[in-house]
């Protein structure tokens, strides 16, 4: 396939370029700027911007590659493409260009975060571009992305874009003053191996096994297999459109529809556990609850728990509620009274999943109709049925294998100038931290090494602190996780934004991304641009033992230490001594750049933790400037 859509291009003899390349890009300032693209072999190309024009000739397997020397920011210019025809970009800027990768945090759409009405209302911003690289897998490096193109950031444009990105590129853009360039390219639930080159992930003994499956793999007969057991399962056919909805009219929520030959489906649990595996799109559940006269004659809350990705709902027919794209988020829609009857009730709800799990889920005890003070139990059976199937290409997801991303949504993009890369993934490696110390600097030395512009800043975003707080301090895969991107700090030119003191204990996708946007701005300003501030918070430097007591030394403490309480008292430490069993620690700040740690229970310390849990929800060190300390552990 890949072999015809060469040939072709090279039979119609026209230039191109890849998608990364359209008009309102940004390009990167103060470096050589690399265009490349295909056309007829021998065919001379000419790449002019701003009267200034390099000219290479096309290689004998129809690629080309012109290099524009270095600019200063400004623009807007005209970027000309010539060979036997033309191609013209307009609204060009030169300035900083970043990308954002990772998963789902940095995936997460401004219109899902703080505040996102007034920050989308006031995101007109016309020298800020925004790219999104669209998902896609690919088994071996792809040369382009399916679709893509620059826009300029306004209240029309960004609301769908990555609200980290965002926040951090508005905050350059204002410090710098110069014009900001962002591609965004994440995954959510994605691990770090699938955004590695194969040449580099194979090499680890972890993954060379999952990499000869990969390359071994024959996907045509793959897909064939997998396309034939769809079609059984849906009764020979693969609907393409949504056969609940005709004319315009969902006819599958009315409340007497002829639903005996559905399926039966437990609620909650995705349909993929439920034999539906592999199957996107749109899938319409019914459930008949009944009620007395008594309980019709009040509004009722309906908790119908969350639903991946998308629904609307509806009882006896009527719309009462929808929520679009917020797969972790539980619908709670209030029922007016007047739509109750007494006896049978139809609740229908229709599922739009866009790819990976899709379904209503979540916990039993969040399904309800709740009356007064009174919860009608809506969870176990439902009725379930498909009325449109979206099928990927081969139905293998992003975790299937490793470097699957890398190949489908990195490497297109490569040797595309630009600053640097901001990064927050790591909650699906947690639990492999270990492994993370070897792949995360793997995978930034990788990138490194593909795009051939020197080591790059790289930044990344410390796990924000989420599930329920622990009552006994322990042990902790998110915390050894965090201590695997801290060690990475021994990279040159890197840097880590904490989210610690952010997350939210039920919600793996904190809401406050403003925050992260700025912290990583300011590592971005003092790795990046070398700007005099302070960028990092209080960091462990070192410990003295002093009989019962421990004075722990922090570095980067701004104009000092702040304990974030009224009456002083410094929380999150844990002491252990010889037997490694850690308890609850008191401590208080004794100069500006150390603190003091004793424990009742421990008269000889001799191992310290701070922060060291997956959710240490009251940890609450800062230094003056109002960053966060780094979660650590003493060997």
């Amino acid at each position: 396939m890949a072999l015809l859509v060469l040939i072709s291009g090279v039979i119609r003899a026209e230039v191109r370029l890849p998608r990364i390349f359209s008009s309102n890009m940004v390009l990167q300032q103060g470096k050589e700027i690399p265009v490349w693209g295909w056309a007829t072999p021998g065919e001379r190309v000419t790449v002019t911007l701003d009267k200034k024009s390099v000219s290479t000739r096309t290689a004998r397997d129809g690629k080309w590659m012109a290099k524009l020397p270095a600019f200063e920011y400004g623009g807007p210019y005209t970027m000309t493409v010539s060979g036997k025809n033309k191609i013209t970009f307009e609204n060009v800027l030169i300035g900083e260009v970043w990308i954002a990768s990772g998963q789902s945090n940095m995936e997460w759409q401004l219109a899902q975060s703080n505040n996102a009405e007034e920050e989308i209302a006031e995101a007109d911003f016309p020298e800020i571009r925004l790219f999104q690289v669209p998902r896609a897998v690919a088994q071996l490096p792809q040369e382009d992305i399916t679709s893509g193109e620059w826009v300029a950031c306004s209240p029309e444009t960004v609301p769908g874009f990555s609200a980290i990105a965002y926040f951090f590129g508005r905050h350059l853009h204002k410090d710098l003053k110069v014009p900001v360039g962002l591609i965004q390219s994440a995954w959510g639930g994605t691990v770090a191996e699938t955004w590695i080159s194969g040449e580099t992930i194979s090499q680890d003994p972890d993954f060379k096994g999952p990499m000869n499956n990969l390359l071994a793999m024959d996907l045509d007969a793959y897909e064939k297999e997998q396309m034939e057991k769809i079609k059984t399962l849906l009764g020979g056919k693969i609907p393409e459109t949504d056969q609940g909805i005709v004319n315009g009219e969902p006819v599958w929520s009315a409340i007497d529809l002829q639903d005996g030959s559905w399926k039966s489906l437990i609620v909650p649990k995705y349909w993929e556990e439920q034999g539906y595996a592999n199957i996107d799109g749109i899938g319409w559940y019914r459930k008949e609850v009944m009620l007395t006269e008594e309980q019709t004659k009040s509004n009722v809350t309906l908790h119908l728990g969350k639903v991946d990705d998308s629904d609307i709902t509806w009882i006896n027919g009527i719309e009462v509620g929808k929520t679009e794209g917020l797969y972790d988020k539980d619908r709670i829609y209030t029922v007016d009274a007047d739509i109750l009857r007494p006896g049978k009730n139809m609740i229908v709800v229709r599922v739009n999943d866009t790819g990976g799990n899709g379904g209503i889920w979540g916990d039993p005890q969040e399904q309800f109709l709740a009356i007064g003070g009174e919860k009608v139990d809506i969870s176990g059976d439902w009725k379930f049925r498909i009325a449109k199937a979206t099928l990927s290409a081969v139905n293998i997801g992003p975790n299937s294998y490793p470097t699957l991303l890398y190949n489908a949504m990195i490497n297109p993009l490569v040797p595309y100038a630009f600053q640097g890369v901001i990064w927050y993934q790591g909650e699906s490696n947690a639990g492999r931290a270990k492994q993370y110390q070897r792949i995360f600097p793997a995978l930034i030395n990788d990138w490194r090494t593909h795009w051939n512009q020197g080591e790059f800043p790289f930044l990344w975003v410390s796990l924000a602190n989420y599930m329920q707080p622990k009552e006994i301090p322990g042990e902790s895969g998110w915390a050894e996780l965090r201590e695997a991107q801290s060690m990475t700090l021994s990279l040159p030119n890197t840097g880590m934004a904490l989210a610690i003191d952010i997350g939210e204990a039920n919600d793996i996708h904190p809401r406050n991304k403003q925050d992260v946007g700025y912290r990583l701005a300011l590592n971005a300003l003092k790795v990046a641009y070398n700007k005099d501030l302070v960028y990092s918070g209080p960091v462990f430097k070192s410990v003295e033992w002093k009989g019962d007591k421990a004075i722990v030394t922090f570095d980067h403490v701004a104009d000092g230490l702040v304990a974030r309480d009224r009456y002083g008292y410094v929380k999150g430490f844990t002491l252990a001594g010889a037997d490694q069993k850690f308890h609850w620690a008191q401590a208080r700040i004794i100069s500006p750049n150390q603190v003091e740690v004793t424990a009742e229970q421990v008269k000889s310390p001799s191992a310290l933790r701070y922060g060291w849990a997956d959710n240490p929800d009251d940890v609450n060190l800062y230094n003056s400037a109002g960053l966060p300390a780094d979660p650590f552990r003493t060997k």
